[in-house]
């Protein structure tokens, strides 16, 4: 199937449920994200997904900060890969964000799973420092900004 044909499918909420699984999400952000910037590609990817989890009849599977988070990811690919060439392309040269537990290494899992987090966009809870290295406080945290922006 086409790019334009995949698109239209999914967007006619003619494409099976089967076919609309982790890997053609990704596909359609990427599509979406070669067609226009960073925002009008989420609006269209929020407006498609949600579209077709309402014409399955499963609306309360869209999931915000999911499908914030993996557009992030993608586009974070895109500027420091380049598109690969395509659709086919671009998922063999980036298999990582082919893995659905993939905001796992971002995100603990019991954040995602909350309301809140499919409603709305979180940011995930900040990550621990590993214990040999200082933390910043907010003392520090002046300093600290000196130090990357001379």
């Amino acid at each position: 199937m086409t790019d334009e044909e995949f698109l239209r499918a999914l967007e006619m909420c003619e494409l099976l449920e089967s076919d609309f699984g982790h890997a053609a999400h990704v596909r359609a952000a990427y599509l979406y994200l070669r067609a226009a910037e960073f925002p009008a590609a989420l609006e269209r990817t929020r407006r498609t997904i949600r579209n077709y989890t309402t014409h399955l009849g499963k609306p309360k599977r869209y999931h915000e900060t999911i499908t914030v988070a993996y557009l992030a990811l993608i586009q974070q690919h895109l500027s420091e890969r380049g598109d690969g060439g395509g659709w086919r392309a671009f998922e063999r040269q980036n298999p990582e964000l082919l893995d659905p537990g993939l905001l796992l290494k971002y995100y603990p899992r019991t954040q995602l799973a909350t309301d809140l987090a499919r409603r709305v966009f979180v940011l995930p809870h900040a990550v621990p420092a590993p214990a040999d290295t200082k933390r910043v406080t907010s003392a520090d945290a002046p300093r600290a900004l000196r130090l990357r922006n001379p």
